[in-house]
């Protein structure tokens, strides 16, 4: 007689745990039937300097109410750390998005300023002594603020809740809308309505954290400050977003001449860069502005001596200047180094083409997107305590169903969106901070944006000898933390 033994007990959850035992689903059609506001918690410490920090981590879903008609809209999926016993009223609190659109907030969440961080060699290709590991985040900027990961709609475990689908968010002003509407139920829902909100937005989230303040401080909520992390603010303005030849692609030439100089020096970049990069913009704003729009227009020949100073630049030769005056980046990498692929979003990487690592066509993203997509699941169910059924969705192909189109225009300019914000709330302070090596987003056609704001206290720039996700090099995330410290205090003192 077999005797089937009895099943073994059931392992009790840690305390503060959560089972999430709802299916999510990207799909465009995607809509939840219902939703709860269920989230995981847990209590523990990272010491920062010497000093203990203790803090809490919750995990899970807020459902964002539409502001006009106060019906369920989105269940957005976040977490949070928050720390210190300071009011309300005096314990800032940031909100944190990735952009893509499509993408989740994987990158700024495991990457950036949170309390965990995974240790890379990045940007170095050569394969590392151990694995990428989660350690305690000396960049953290939890002893400033308390911080909010938050994951678009039809990303991570965010979604829809009907009669509304994921598509029906998957546009510029859609979104933005979404955000604002997730602000506000977590503002309410941890009685945080004192405290100073920051918005931090990088890549398309950008744009998003312009269309965002502006529609938070008409609906009453104040925005103390906004960090944009290599953004996208004006798509117009970018040539790397239209075919060749048929937008100026002045904003990119100062990246050309950091990332040529780069590859060029073995690695470095010489120790008088800074004024180098001075001359290219005032080249690029003079000569080159003066002769590549007759050249867009009617094909005017650029002239001898434009062409010799872009050479000098950037190390391509003066006939392929001649040929190709205004530059797409994509043309760019492709003849920069014959035989290799150059990363977009950081050119200091790169790799032979055939490479593994060259396979997906931009060689910085595919070194690290394996590592922090396998890595963002684990962390969550086994030192955030939260378990879900379905995978996390880092990232969802939505780009060619975005609706790009924002105040008349079928791209999206939305440096007057930020000067709506300001003119709402002067005291706003504004922190844009990009990479030299960022083929994607450059860092003066940041700076040409935001100049359309004009002078002003209230709006800082800082670049960085690093790429589109300038926090995930050493170096350059410590630079980034002094900066944004120094932010957050001079907004206090303004205040």
């Amino acid at each position: 007689m077999v005797v089937t033994p009895p099943p073994p007990p059931p392992v009790a959850a840690l305390p503060g745990s959560y089972a999430d035992p709802v299916i999510y689903s990207g799909a465009a059609s995607g809509a939840l039937a219902s939703a709860t506001e269920n989230a995981a918690t847990v209590q523990t410490r990272i010491t920062l300097e010497g000093r203990p920090l203790d803090y809490s981590a919750t995990t899970g879903h807020l459902t964002a109410t539409d502001l006009q008609t106060g019906q369920p809209a989105a269940s957005f999926f976040y977490v949070a750390y928050t720390a210190g016993a300071l009011p309300a009223a005096q314990r800032p609190i940031t909100f944190f998005y990735n952009g893509g659109p499509g993408s989740a907030s994987i990158w700024l969440h495991l990457g950036s300023f949170g309390p965990r961080r995974l240790a890379t060699t990045f940007p170095s290709t050569e394969p590392p002594v151990t694995a990428p590991a989660l350690v305690d985040n000396q960049e953290t900027l939890l002893d400033h603020s308390d911080l909010v990961f938050v994951d678009a709609i039809g990303t991570g475990y965010s979604q829809a809740i009907a009669p509304r689908t994921n598509a029906q968010f998957w546009g510029v002003d859609q979104d933005a809308a979404g955000f604002r509407d997730f602000v506000r139920r977590y503002l309410a829902a941890n009685n945080r309505q004192a405290s100073p909100v920051y918005l931090f937005g990088e890549s398309y989230g950008g744009p998003r954290t312009a269309v965002l303040a502006n529609l938070l401080e008409t609906a009453g909520v104040r925005v103390a400050g906004v960090m944009l992390q290599s953004p996208a603010m004006n798509y117009n303005a970018n040539c790397g977003v239209f075919d060749p030849g048929q937008v100026s692609c002045e904003g990119y030439l100062p990246s050309y001449a950091a990332v040529s100089a780069y590859q060029q020096n073995g690695g470095s970049l010489p120790t008088d860069f800074s004024s180098v990069l001075q001359r290219v913009r005032e080249f690029a704003a003079g000569p080159y502005r003066s002769e590549v729009g007759p050249f867009l227009a009617s094909g005017a020949p650029p002239s001898d001596a434009t062409l010799t100073q872009l050479a000098g630049y950037t190390g391509l030769p003066v006939l392929t200047w001649r040929q190709d005056f205004s530059m797409v980046p994509g043309a760019y990498r492709a003849r920069l180094q014959p035989g290799q692929v150059i990363g977009r979003y950081d050119a200091r990487v790169r790799a032979p083409i055939g490479s593994a690592l060259a396979a997906g066509g931009d060689p910085s993203l595919t070194l690290i997107g394996n590592v922090f997509n396998s890595t963002i699941r684990t962390y969550l169910e086994t030192e955030l305590r939260y378990t879900a059924i379905t995978p996390y969705l880092g990232s969802n192909n939505v780009l060619n169903l975005w609706n790009f189109s924002h105040d008349g225009k079928a791209l999206p300019d939305t440096i007057p969106d930020l000067a709506a914000a300001l003119t709402l709330n002067p005291a706003m302070k504004v922190l844009a901070m990009g990479g030299y090596h960022d083929l994607a987003t450059p860092f003066y056609q940041t700076e040409l944006d935001l100049a359309r704001l004009g002078v002003g206290a209230g709006i800082q720039i800082r670049n960085y000898d690093s790429g589109h996700m300038s926090y995930l090099d050493d170096r350059v995330r410590r630079l980034q933390k002094a900066d944004l410290r120094a932010f957050y205090n001079s907004v206090s003192v303004a205040q």
